[in-house]
């Protein structure tokens, strides 16, 4: 269970009650936008635990690098509710600060800098 001393599995954990809160600002015809953020922000801390776990150094870089993806795909949903005025830039500052944060940790763990 040491995945969860890494930082960038706290920070995937601390960005969940504000995913919850953007969630609640999409309005009911856009579920789908909500479901995909939610399922987005929760891929990141699964696909960091489950590839701490992996012994070859190349199966946890897939899983790093497919926490990566999940964490650039929640900013990309965050994009389209800034696009459709559901949330302000200001109103997501602090998630998106966090998200930029895990993708840099991420991209070290995964070998792409």
């Amino acid at each position: 269970m040491n995945y969860r001393n890494l930082r960038v599995y706290q920070l995937s954990i601390e960005i969940l009650p504000l995913v919850n809160e953007v969630c609640a600002c999409i309005p009911r015809g856009y579920g789908t936008l909500s479901d995909e953020l939610k399922r987005a922000a929760l891929g990141i801390s699964r696909n960091i635990a489950e590839g701490s776990g992996k012994r070859t150094k190349k199966n946890r870089e897939r899983y790093m690098g497919d926490a990566r993806g999940s964490a650039m795909e929640c900013g990309s949903v965050l994009d389209a509710c800034i696009a459709l005025t559901f949330v302000t830039k200001k109103d997501v500052e602090v998630l998106d600060r966090k998200l930029v944060e895990i993708v840099k940790i991420l991209s070290k763990m995964c070998g792409e800098l």
